[in-house]
């Protein structure tokens, strides 16, 4: 009988989502008659841009005709694409990123699970807790960690972010080699300024580690001291891979496209201690498993960057932090302390009671579902995170029905 990869057994028995899904159905089942309101998975709510629809129907036309129509793509992404992000997200806030350092993806969580893949099984691995599973997840695959413990694995070195550090994760003492980031963060909204990422910077230089950071959630930055890309700290280059998403911004969740920045100037060594370009090794990963996103997809990505889809996506962006305002005022009204909600769709609330308690408080009692800070890891205990994700009135709704919840118990 063929044989599995028995790293497979070390994951935890199920997804944090799933395990969500599974008390959701339980609850709809019992009480069929109520309505539930979800805040927990951070999936969109609002329409596509008019801008990307256009776009998006354009190319669909353009596929039509002979003349227009598109099969294979570059693996890469198209070169309309790269440059307009390489233009507008980097160039103009001074991060000198070349087009042909952009690779263009399904999803950034694709990318983030799947870059781990060209580097050795035994390197050191610093990884965030609290922090989103995929991190976590893959490298257990992958077969870099031990057992897990007490809702840790053996061989990681975990980032402890708390209450007391303001959920800023503090440089290790020890060196590792790989690094996991993520700001805004998901899932405490927290966000780091660029002192704090400048030290991250300068370790990994010292260390001759490599970061992989997860700027998923940059669109949401309002504070113009806070840096928009990693690159913009003097150094990143060298040490940084920065992953970026159409998903949260534009609404392309359900559409799926991303991009990956990898710069050329990033090295890493073999057993013999030979240096290579992570920038080649990536392109050839992306190449043998990725065929490309779709021609009609990406024309509706490169539309984001148009005069029209710059306003249309900071109104989607605004009109979410609105939300976050309303959900983060309501919270802390109940005398709760939270992180998140001004530069971040996330609200990060320090329940003071385990977080599947909590949880369930929240479901059973006001039909709103949050996400469980526990299932983010050891740190997570004692934590919400509530997603500002969804109509306005169904904001104003699930808010109602927690103070009402919680004030009725008091």
């Amino acid at each position: 009988m063929t044989r599995i990869n028995e790293n497979y057994l070390k994951l935890k028995a199920s997804y944090l989502f799933s395990d969500i899904a599974k008390r959701v159905t339980a609850f709809q089942e019992a009480n069929p008659e109520k309505s539930i309101i979800k805040l927990g998975i951070g999936d969109v709510t609002e329409p596509l841009p008019a801008a990307c629809r256009e776009a998006f129907h354009n190319a669909i036309d353009e596929m039509g005709t002979r003349e227009g129509f598109h099969g294979y793509g570059p693996e890469q992404g198209y070169e309309f694409l790269r440059k307009a992000i390489a233009l507008n997200d980097f160039q103009a806030r001074g991060a000198d990123i070349d087009p042909d350092e952009i690779f263009v993806s399904d999803g950034a969580k694709c990318d983030s699970g799947n870059f781990q893949e060209i580097f050795a099984d035994d390197i050191k691995i610093a990884i965030p807790d609290p922090v989103y599973p995929v991190y976590v997840d893959t490298n257990v695959m992958a077969g870099r960690t031990g057992a897990n413990i007490d809702d840790r694995y053996e061989g990681f070195v975990y980032l402890e972010a708390t209450p007391e550090n303001g959920y800023i994760p503090a440089i290790p003492e020890e060196k590792v080699d790989l690094i996991y980031l993520c700001f805004p963060n998901n899932p405490t909204g927290a966000t780091a300024t660029k002192e704090q990422l400048k030290m991250w910077v300068d370790y990994a230089k010292d260390c001759d580690a490599l970061i992989l950071f997860d700027a998923a959630y940059v669109a949401f930055i309002r504070d113009e001291s806070l840096p928009r890309s990693i690159y913009e700290i003097e150094g990143a280059k060298e040490v940084a891979i920065e992953f970026r998403s159409f998903s949260k911004n534009a609404g392309f969740t359900g559409t799926r496209c991303a991009y990956t920045v990898v710069p050329k100037d990033l090295k890493a060594v073999d057993e013999s201690g030979t240096e290579h370009s992570v920038h080649a090794l990536w392109n050839r990963r992306h190449c043998t498993k990725f065929n490309g996103v779709s021609y009609p997809v990406q024309k509706a990505a490169e539309a984001i960057y148009s005069q029209e889809g710059k306003k249309e996506i900071r109104s989607l962006t605004d009109f979410y932090l609105e939300n976050a305002k309303v959900v983060r005022s309501a919270v802390e009204a109940l005398g709760f302390s939270c992180v998140g909600g001004d530069n971040s769709p996330y609200i990060w609330v320090n329940a003071n009671r385990p977080s599947w308690d909590f949880f369930d408080v929240l479901l059973n009692e006001a039909g709103v579902v949050t996400t469980p800070g526990a299932g983010f890891g050891r740190c997570g205990e004692n934590h919400i995170r509530i997603s500002a994700f969804n109509s306005r009135s169904n904001i104003d709704e699930a808010m109602k029905r927690i103070n009402h919840a919680l004030t009725a118990k008091a």
